[in-house]
């Protein structure tokens, strides 16, 4: 297959999109798949019809424990930037058979992209932008598992940061539209509260206030309505933030984990719920605390999970003996019968 990674982008997921990419870059062409690692916002200067016979191998990157300099990627762009699609990216995408998304965060997890495959008939994996843009803002999320019997932590939507509301301590402040814990602050007093409050509202005009979980986090993906075995997040240091997720020996992460059959059927019950109440097709990864009295509550959807080397669906898909390379196959298999 003539297969179009896509990576990069503006989001403050960056770097883990482009992480992402190149492994999955590498895992189609073990494949023999024809592959193009492209840059969304940088897009391609070459020539599209000899595009999948190239032998280029594009770089390697690596995650910072710091968010990408975004101003810097905007220098970048010769013609200014105008158009999100670097210069062409939409011809590349069109001359593919599908389109890997390999992006992270803002435009790629929140249905914008998606909508505009959809009208251009560009095929490609995941799920739709619908859902894609339910499952992106925690607010919408939280709204639809309330409906439907999913239990979250208690929360409060500020659309203002000059608020007299004070949650009880500890408690998360978090960005609506976020991923990769970016924008995402825990609080144990009020000084700490009105500061985060202040860091989240500089990226969005909607931050969440959650209560926190004390106990165990968890994760689980589901492939198809099938739910993979459970993984168990416990980083040595703070909670699973930005900086545990991606620098190496930041977080134990056991897979499948070690907790009774009973509390993992129940999170990867939940999980498939979610999966079905955002409307999701093809994948996607829930997120889960337990706290110390066996309560299970979901966090959240996310409908691009990450594809890097310690990234979490990898691991769940190896528990059951499936490859990454043969994990990615796998995506495009589900998500093309969408089309």
């Amino acid at each position: 297959m003539k297969i179009v990674v896509l990576a990069g982008g503006l989001s403050t997921e960056r770097d883990v999109s482009l992480v992402s990419g190149k492994k999955i870059y590498d895992a189609l062409k073990s494949k023999n798949h024809d592959v193009v690692l492209l840059d969304v916002y940088l897009g391609y200067k070459g020539d599209v019809s000899t595009a999948f016979s190239g032998n280029t191998e594009p770089e390697a990157f690596v995650i910072s424990e710091d968010e990408p300099d975004l101003e810097a990627i905007r220098a970048m762009r010769e013609d200014g930037g105008e158009s999100f699609f670097g210069p062409g990216v939409l011809e590349l995408c069109k001359a593919a058979d599908v389109v890997f998304m390999a992006l992270h965060g803002d435009c790629g997890e929140n249905g914008k992209i998606q909508a505009a495959f959809d009208l251009y008939g560009i095929r490609y994996t995941g799920t739709g932008y619908l859902s894609s843009a339910f499952a992106m803002d925690k607010y919408v999320t939280k709204l639809l598992f309330e409906k439907t019997g999913i239990p979250t932590p208690p929360y409060k939507l500020l659309l203002d940061k000059n608020t007299d509301y004070v949650p009880a301590f500890p408690a998360f402040v978090k960005i609506c539209s976020g991923g990769s814990s970016v924008g995402v602050y825990r609080v144990t007093n009020e000084a700490e509260y009105r500061e985060a409050l202040d860091k989240a509202f500089a990226y969005e005009p909607k931050v969440l206030v959650e209560q926190a979980i004390i106990g165990r986090e968890f994760s689980d993906g589901v492939i198809s309505g099938e739910a993979l075995p459970v993984i168990e997040l416990a980083p040595k240091v703070g909670f699973y933030d930005y900086k545990n997720k991606y620098q190496k020996d930041s977080t134990v992460e056991t897979c499948p984990a070690d907790i009774p059959e009973e509390l993992s059927k129940k999170i990867r019950d939940y999980a498939v719920a979610a999966y079905k109440v955002l409307g999701i097709s093809a994948y996607a990864r829930m997120d889960f605390m337990v706290d110390n009295s066996g309560n299970v509550y979901c966090l959240e959807a996310n409908t691009l999970p990450g594809m890097t080397p310690m990234s979490l669906m990898p691991q769940e898909a190896a528990a059951v003996g499936m490859s990454f390379p043969e994990l990615c196959e796998k995506i495009i298999e589900v998500s093309l019968k969408r089309f």
